[in-house]
């Protein structure tokens, strides 16, 4: 069985476009790295998950996937904090209770963080899916609406299910 990792922010819920819209309101330049640091540091984190909608009914489809037993699937998300990676963990496991959540620093790679060969991950950032796929691993790209892009490209969850990249 082949593994799938699946990102959390952009992918699962859309904290990114809510988060970017709260440093808009706050007159932080996302573009400056300090601010943006300590903006998402500085974040409560459990009340913007519970405020923040899930993409396209999200946790259900992650649930539809496991059920499928086609592949071994695990959330890896980055994080800047402790608290941002405690409070996604709690999140998810509201929805999911037995699946492996991967929490990994902001200034590490995902592929310094598991083994990407072989493996797929799913992810709204491309910078994301270029390491992947350079360290040998299948990279999706996860979208709200539909592109054509260099990778495959998912605008549902479910749609991994349909895929024939699974077989190893």
């Amino acid at each position: 069985m082949r593994n799938l990792y699946i990102d959390f922010d952009g992918v699962i819920s859309d904290t990114i476009d809510v988060t970017y819209q709260m440093m808009k309101d706050q007159g932080i330049d996302r573009l400056d790295v300090a601010a943006s640091s300590k903006f998402y540091r500085e974040l409560d984190w459990p009340t913007l998950l519970e405020q923040t909608p899930l993409i396209n009914n999200s946790m259900e489809k992650i649930q539809k996937i496991i059920d499928s037993n086609r592949y071994n699937v695990a959330i890896l998300t980055h994080v800047i904090s402790l608290d941002e990676a405690v409070a996604k963990i709690k999140y998810i496991r509201k929805f999911l209770k037995e699946i492996t959540i991967i929490p990994v620093p902001k200034k590490v790679s995902k592929t310094e963080t598991v083994c990407a060969k072989d493996a797929i991950l799913v992810d709204d950032y491309k910078g994301n899916l270029s390491e992947w796929e350079a360290a040998g691993g299948i990279g999706v790209r996860f979208y709200k609406t539909k592109k054509e892009t260099k990778y495959i490209d998912i605008t549902d969850l479910e749609e991994l299910l349909a895929l024939s990249i699974d077989k190893c």
